[in-house]
């Protein structure tokens, strides 16, 4: 176990004591007990010395004990609704892994967008950051890895060598496929955990509920921005490789495409599900509008969407369906934990009232809105290289949407672009899975990422300030 781990592990339990027993409070009983519970959770996420999915009960062992909450209370935020969203849209994406289909989308794009080098490098980013709107940002990072690894090969094995623009090529298309993951999840509300957390930490503590459609409306040109923000810089800025000349990029596409063979009966039921879902959940607000007692909600659409790809038979009669539930094996189940351990935690910060006090103390500090906002934007970026973005989240949501009140700001005008900024890490290798694997491929250099991630985060930083200026008092 690493020095960290160890660290971690001790500290947690003895500084949560700590608080526990000062002589004093530092808000309230209760909200002491919260403290304590959120500062055992924040270095064990830190320093990840459990998994953060069992950092996440927590809530469910030390709330009752501490009279926080009942049990039942607590248990309640890991079964809300936003979960059994997120929950529907990892088995849409392990249906579209199971059969293929996303490596088949992604090498379609990749054909269309053209075989010079910066066409290779935007057909690369744009099929990740589409595959990563609705899979996983790490699972379609994974996909197009080895077919990028392919296509630098060629030019490694040409007659001139591994030359400087190659070399270029081959970081632009590595740091392109980690950077659009990151960028493309924005867009949706399950493209990113952390857009998940927030939906469900407004739904429960603010009742205040975000459509897909209307998220997509404000986080889809978001992503196309950052996406080309990152090709410019990438291409244009950092590592131009404009001197080199290959056209048989299009042969190992074409190969690659040729191998998945035609398109089979199991890759059409899972696009014409995939589709249909896709479909209800932009046209969610106008099925409701036309048929009002039907209720239709989000989680209820995704919900279907995973049932039918259990109950709709490949043969029936083999009884053969397009997902079995061994399938779900491979289902990030200690995600949909982590949102609950999030969850909690936020109900408990506010019903210790300790999102009023913060709310107090910002309210007679005198703060400029603006400052406060930018800050806790470069803040929230920043710390997110760092430790995971989802725990991020789950523990600075509430505070955010606290300080957001104090300064009598809409708290949606705060919290989507600090949340938003959780998935904005270009700069270091441990900040984010595919940041982590296009690092482990041995193309880039930590330095080289730190290069290009210091210029992106910035820019996002000034495009997320725009967004919480112009953008989303519009929107929301």
């Amino acid at each position: 176990m690493a020095f960290s781990k160890k660290i971690g592990l001790l500290l947690a339990p003895i500084l949560f004591f700590v608080v526990l027993n000062l002589p004093f409070h530092l808000v309230s009983e209760t909200g002491d007990a919260v403290i304590a519970v959120a500062i055992w959770m924040v270095i064990w996420w830190i320093t990840e010395a459990v998994h953060i999915a069992v950092t996440a009960l927590l809530p469910l062992i030390l709330f009752p004990l501490l009279k926080v909450m009942p049990i039942a209370d607590v248990g309640g935020n890991y079964g809300s609704p936003i979960i059994f969203l997120f929950f529907g849209g990892f088995i849409l994406a392990l249906a579209l892994e199971k059969v293929n289909l996303h490596k088949r989308i992604a090498l379609t794009i990749i054909k269309m967008t053209g075989t010079t080098p910066n066409k290779v490098v935007l057909g690369f980013m744009i099929a990740t950051a589409f595959m990563s709107m609705w899979i996983s940002n790490t699972a379609s990072t994974v996909v197009m890895l080895p077919i990028a690894i392919s296509v630098i090969k060629l030019l490694i094995d040409d007659p001139d060598g591994f030359t400087k623009g190659d070399k270029n090529f081959a970081l632009s298309v590595m740091l392109g496929i980690a950077f659009s993951a990151n960028a493309g999840g924005i867009a949706t509300v399950i493209g990113t955990p952390p857009n998940s957390v927030l939906i469900g930490l407004l739904e429960s503590e603010y009742n205040t509920q975000i459509s897909f459609l209307k998220w997509m409306t404000m986080g889809l040109p978001f992503s196309v921005m950052m996406v080309s923000l990152c090709y410019v810089v990438l291409v244009k800025v950092m590592f131009p490789c404009n001197d080199i000349q290959f056209s048989a990029s299009a042969n190992v596409i074409s190969t690659e495409l040729k191998s998945l063979g035609a398109i089979s009966k199991e890759e059409k039921r899972v696009l014409t599900v995939f589709g249909v879902t896709v479909l209800l959940w932009i046209s969610r607000t106008l099925i409701n509008y036309i048929f009002p007692g039907l209720q239709l909600s989000d989680t209820i659409i995704s919900l279907v969407g995973a049932v039918s790809l259990f109950a709709i038979p490949l043969s029936f009669t083999k009884g053969n369906f397009i997902l079995h539930w061994n399938d779900t094996s491979k289902l990030a189940w200690g995600i949909l934990l982590l949102f609950g351990g999030g969850l909690a935690l936020a109900k408990g910060m506010a019903t210790s009232g300790l999102v009023a006090v913060i709310t107090a103390s910002i309210q007679n500090g005198g703060f400029s809105p603006l400052i406060v906002v930018c800050l806790l934007i470069v803040l929230m970026l920043f710390m997110t290289e760092l430790m995971s973005n989802v725990a991020l989240v789950a523990v600075l949501a509430p505070v955010v949407a606290g300080i957001a009140i104090g300064l009598n700001i809409p708290i949606l005008n705060v919290l989507i672009p600090v949340t938003m900024a959780s998935s904005c890490a270009f700069m270091l290798p441990m900040a984010t899975p595919p940041n982590a694997i296009v690092f482990a491929s041995g193309y880039v250099k930590v330095s080289e990422m730190v290069r290009a991630g210091v210029l992106l985060n910035l820019l996002a930083v000034g495009l997320l300030i725009l967004y919480y200026i112009f953008v989303i008092p519009v929107i929301f």
